[in-house]
């Protein structure tokens, strides 16, 4: 069993709906239940900023802070982390550009965000991502550097390098700037880049696949069989050097194309995740709505034990809605197996009966008009 990793205390400050709020936790599940608008995601958005990025909702910081505070927001936590107990402080002040947050642990100003993932992983499942097969590429894509992420932290820092070089290569032929010898170098670099971020997405779904299969007879969900489309695709057993290689030219052989095009046309950021439906030999969006959601709930939750597995710690799950539209029984097996990860998670719903069959094994509390209650 991986070791529990587990949040202790939560306060917010100016976020969003609450001016103030605190959650006192003992290491259990914790289930938020209210009307919906009472405020049980946002605090589950809270939670999700204890890891790179903008959090669920991806949204502008100077968004999440109180409509009417004075300052910014700020959320802090303790939790018994990867590292040991471990206190994180995060949110803007007034006056700061938006863009960035401040970020400290244990009291010490952090570098960098990914020294997050040294204390906690954070895997989250949100209603929002129900057309997740349905919808653009880039969605999927999103997701799965996301589940990278919780396995390679550097797979983020190099996702935004990448980005970075091809912004600077497509400045530059916009501009008609085809200095050889500059073109050069920044295709170089994203050869580079994008490779490792190609097979470091490999890599993640080998590894899911092989666990999806080990565990499909004991799963209440059906199986996702999965794979990357639209880059180097059927070239990942090649060495890593000859791939950098050919991507590097066919930048350069493309310069001209990618200026009348404005963009880069080849590369990881053109990849797509295809997922279909094991037992129905089924492509994932031709499923129906009910299916797609069963499919996403396992993938989720798969991934989650395959973080726990590699790591030797449980991620923390954040599951919005996640027991609607469920059965009683398929509910029970939800819970069963959701406990069974060894680590702690975070659930919403609008009744509390429908969590009934976790029992002792989480804490319930009452969210209503930007308050909480246990």
């Amino acid at each position: 069993m991986p070791h529990k990793v587990s949040l202790s205390r939560l306060k917010l400050t100016d976020f969003r709906n609450y001016a103030a709020a605190a959650l006192a936790l003992d290491g259990r599940h914790a289930v938020l239940t209210g009307d919906n608008g009472a405020g049980k995601t946002n605090l589950m958005e809270a939670v999700s900023l204890l890891s790179p990025g903008r959090g669920l909702r991806r949204a502008a910081y100077g968004d999440i802070t109180r409509v009417g505070a004075a300052g910014g927001f700020s959320i802090f936590a303790a939790l018994d982390g990867m590292e040991g107990d471990v206190e994180i402080g995060t949110g803007i002040e007034t006056g700061e550009e938006t863009t960035a947050r401040r970020l400290r642990i244990n009291g010490t100003t952090a570098k960098t965000a990914d020294e997050l993932t040294d204390h906690l992983r954070l895997l989250w499942l949100t209603p929002a991502m129900d057309g997740l097969f349905t919808g653009a590429s880039s969605d999927r894509r999103r997701f799965l550097d996301r589940l990278v992420l919780s396995l390679d932290p550097a797979h983020g820092r190099r996702a935004s390098d990448f980005e970075r070089a091809m912004r600077s290569r497509n400045k530059l032929l916009d501009e008609g700037r085809f200095d050889p010898s500059w073109l050069a170098g920044i295709e170089e670099q994203m050869a580079s880049l994008g490779i490792a971020m190609a097979l470091a997405r490999q890599e993640m779904l080998g590894l899911l696949t092989r666990l999806i299969e080990e565990t499909r007879e004991t799963s209440p969900f059906p199986s996702a069989s999965l794979q990357l489309s639209g880059f180097i695709d059927g070239q990942f057993s090649r060495p890593s050097v000859d791939l950098e290689d050919d991507y590097a030219a066919m930048l350069a052989e493309s310069r001209y194309r990618d200026a009348g095009a404005g963009r880069t046309l080849e590369g990881p950021h053109r990849a797509d995740l295809i997922v279909h439906h094991r037992e129905k030999a089924m492509e994932a969006e031709r499923c129906s709505t009910g299916e797609q959601k069963a499919l996403l709930v396992g993938l989720v939750l798969a991934h989650a034990r395959l973080v726990g597995n590699l790591t030797g710690h449980a991620p923390i799950l954040l599951l919005d809605e996640i027991a609607a539209h469920l059965d009683e029984g398929r509910r029970a097996a939800l819970f069963d197996l959701i406990d069974g990860l060894g680590g702690q998670a975070f659930m919403t719903g609008t009744d509390r009966a429908m969590f009934s069959a976790l029992g002792d094994r989480a804490q319930f509390f009452t969210v209503a008009d930007g308050r909480v209650f246990e």
